[in-house]
């Protein structure tokens, strides 16, 4: 059910963004992970983890921006 969720939602956003700029959308998953296993789950996130998360926002921003 989550997978066809997905999919359909995929699909929205191709139709609405090209493919350019919706894909590099795909890696803020990692950083939604991220932060679920530390609200949720307890876990901690070492400063190598953040820097990674902080990479990961500044690529889609910079992305998101260049395609305009």
């Amino acid at each position: 059910m989550c997978y066809g969720t997905s999919l359909c939602v995929w699909l929205a956003a191709l139709s609405k963004a090209p493919v350019s700029t919706a894909y590099p959308m795909l890696s803020l998953g990692y950083v939604v992970v991220a932060a679920v296993s530390v609200l949720w789950l307890g876990e901690t996130l070492g400063p190598a983890k953040i820097v990674g998360i902080a990479l990961i926002c500044v690529g889609v921003v910079l992305v998101s921006r260049s395609s305009v």
